[in-house]
């Protein structure tokens, strides 16, 4: 049976915005929202202590029954930081049911801060709360006004910039993994290009509009779960309230998955990066890319090379026969240096694609090419095996980068000429005092033709050609 309700939300303490945001994503893993009425903010009402409440109201279906869902309610505010439930004291997070199918709260008609929100999203309240005076209750818009200031100006040095912006700005989103819904701590970099006649973009206008444009999503039928839909977006709404030519936004957001140690079989769960770009500009366009990041190893084969000319001779010196010597090697992994290595790949699809790419294979295909995927838990048998494995597959950092882009092309053989990919590999090297690097790029035309043909394709299609930051050819 589904359940309609009406709630009132607010906050009092902390970051306002962020907390009502959190109690939502909260939410939704348990119930639908169907409407968010905007922000409404009033000075703490009968008695209450704290500085002004931030209200909104929100209309949700569910299956829960009432007694669940209060419990729910009263495990996200814990979760969402709410420790005490004495009724005036000041609160990070409130969530009251205004209504449960046609049970209405007790004071809904004498409370300002909660019924005019409700008469915003539910019409048939409209007329009980006109009997209220609205003195004090401050409706704060979710779209941006801002009087012309400094930024707007011109600048001492009329050239334009072409990223300008924040990063590092940390969010709970909730996002679609392989067609599960999970709660992350997310990371977003936003930026924009700027103008040659204006002074500077809006950097506390981006978090504003971060927080106001998740606030929209949740509001709508249909959450655009995936990384990438998300910051394409995000992308979108700060092209409009920014007025720049173009946007790119980026999200990275830890997430786990379900793996066994290779011999002791220990259940276990790996941590990944997931990582969604985004960039839209002022005629509508948008691009998108999705990948992941993964740890791994890798064992140098040029060390390994030299052991075993060195152990060639050292064998041979001892009396053992060239074609003896070489089983010997053969049969035996070879000492080597090895290092921890971090390998991403990106992938840009068209819509109809965009399902099927699991973040699960992604992660798959960046292990696979290193010399072998590593554990947090490792029992003894375990560890021979990854180390084992790794000296059986020894790879140079270009190795990897070769090894992601032709994988890419195997799991994907469907994807038209037009897809992007996007491959790199750090390794944290054990014997040098530097590390080493490698990425390579292109549509998987380019890929093909190059694989097919033999040729150099000595102009690949790098992100920001693809995406569209910039023209993938210079001008002549």
């Amino acid at each position: 049976m589904q359940h309609r309700a009406y709630l009132g939300i607010g906050s009092n303490l902390g970051d306002r915005q962020a907390n009502i945001l959190v109690a939502l994503q909260r939410l939704r893993s348990r119930v639908s929202i169907a409407t968010v009425s905007a922000f409404y903010e009033s000075d703490a009402a009968d008695g209450a202590q704290g500085p002004a409440f931030l209200n909104i109201a929100v209309e949700i279906s569910t299956e829960l029954d009432r007694e669940t869902f209060d419990r729910l309610a009263r495990d996200v505010e814990t979760a969402v930081g709410r420790t005490g439930r004495q009724r005036l004291q000041a609160r990070p997070i409130d969530i009251n049911v205004l209504t449960f199918d046609d049970t209405e709260h007790p004071d809904l008609a004498v409370r300002p801060y909660d019924l005019i929100p409700l008469a915003e999203i539910a019409p048939s309240y409209r007329a009980m709360a006109a009997r209220l005076s609205a003195d004090g209750v401050r409706r704060r818009e979710r779209s941006l006004h801002f009087d012309a200031n400094r930024q707007e100006e011109a600048p001492d040095v009329r050239l334009s910039l072409n990223r300008v912006g924040v990063s590092s700005v940390k969010r709970i989103v909730r996002l679609e993994i392989d067609g599960k819904p999970h709660v992350f701590n997310g990371e977003f970099s936003m930026v924009a290009d700027l103008a040659p006649d204006k002074a500077g973009v809006h950097m506390s206008r981006f978090s504003e509009i971060l927080e106001e444009t998740t606030l929209d999503v949740l509001a709508r039928a249909e959450l655009p779960g995936r990384i990438e839909r998300l910051v394409e977006t995000i992308a979108r709404e700060i092209v409009q309230t920014q007025r720049a030519a173009c946007v790119d936004v980026r999200l990275r957001a830890d997430f786990g998955l379900e793996r066994w140690t290779p011999v002791s079989g220990k259940r276990g769960e790996e941590t990944y990066t997931l990582v969604g770009i985004a960039h839209a500009d002022q005629q509508g366009r948008t691009r998108r890319v999705v990948g992941v990041e993964a740890e791994g190893m890798t064992a140098c084969p040029c060390a390994q090379a030299m052991v075993r000319e060195h152990s060639m001779h050292e064998l041979m010196e001892a009396g053992f026969s060239n074609a003896d010597a070489s089983r010997a090697l053969d049969a035996l992994p070879v000492a080597t240096h090895n290092q921890r290595g971090r390998g991403a790949i990106l992938l840009g699809v068209d819509d109809a694609h965009a399902d099927g790419v699991r973040a699960e294979d992604l992660v798959e295909i960046v292990e696979n090419s290193m010399s072998s995927e590593t554990y947090d838990l490792l029992k003894r048998p375990d560890e021979f095996f990854v180390v084992n494995k790794a000296h059986h597959n020894p790879k140079f950092v270009e190795d990897v980068v070769r090894g992601i882009l032709s994988r890419s092309l195997e799991v994907y053989p469907d994807l038209s000429d037009d897809t992007f990919v996007f491959a790199s590999q750090v390794n944290y090297e054990s014997i040098h005092k530097h590390d080493a690097f490698a990425e390579a790029f292109g549509t998987f035309g380019e890929l093909r033709e190059e694989l097919r043909s033999g040729r150099y394709v000595t102009q690949k299609t790098d992100l920001a050609a693809w995406l569209g930051s910039r023209p993938s050819r210079p001008p002549a």
